[in-house]
């Protein structure tokens, strides 16, 4: 595991790189939630997994975060602070983005732009809670292959399947998703071999 900061024009963000045991065959990187960090235990159990299925994880931390600052960036401050990460990592692997509620917005938003092959969107929140009417589904990639993992019992709701976007609804979970961790792992280790993007 490699651990090192990347400079944004949003300041540095937090960069940690673990690399599995033969060649990689792909490159995966989350992003964290809102109030939260990379160690989220859904991310915890992905990047685990990921890894010893063949894929290079980098978990990002946002520069709002590694200011020590609980509160959320703009969005257009997370877009362009990942962006920056994203596209200053080395290439040359098939490039899937993702995290978990903001972070998963955040890479469904800038998936195009960066070209990513796939998404991976954790607690995708959907809306407010309480709020319906506030969607957010537009911010999904139709056309890029995309995995939506939310709980049945998510407050902020969970997206429709369509297009190129699977939806996987765990039973019991609420949007922390820390019911069943290695089921969830097993979903998003399922899709990624779907996709030859692991072993």
């Amino acid at each position: 595991m490699r651990s090192f900061p990347i400079e944004t024009p949003r300041g540095p963000a937090g960069i940690r790189i673990t690399d599995p045991a033969g060649p990689p065959v792909c490159q995966l990187v989350l992003g964290h939630g809102a109030g939260g960090d990379v160690d989220a235990p859904d991310l915890t159990a992905v990047h685990d997994a990921a890894v010893a299925a063949g894929a290079r994880v980098v978990l990002v931390t946002q520069p709002y975060r590694v200011a020590g600052r609980r509160a959320p960036a703009p969005a257009n401050h997370l877009d362009e602070a990942w962006t920056a990460v994203v596209t200053g990592l080395t290439g040359g692997l098939p490039l899937v983005v993702g995290g978990r509620s903001s972070g998963a917005r955040v890479a469904c938003r800038t998936a195009g732009q960066l070209g990513a092959a796939g998404v991976l969107a954790l607690a995708f929140p959907l809306h407010p809670p309480g709020k319906p009417e506030r969607s957010r589904a537009a911010e999904l990639p139709t056309r890029i292959p995309t995995l939506v993992v939310n709980g049945d019992r998510d407050p902020f709701g969970v997206p429709e399947p369509g297009g190129a976007v699977e939806v996987a609804v765990r039973p019991g979970a609420v949007h922390d998703l820390r019911r069943d961790l290695p089921g969830t792992a097993e979903i998003v280790v399922s899709w990624l071999r779907a996709h030859s993007w692991a072993r």
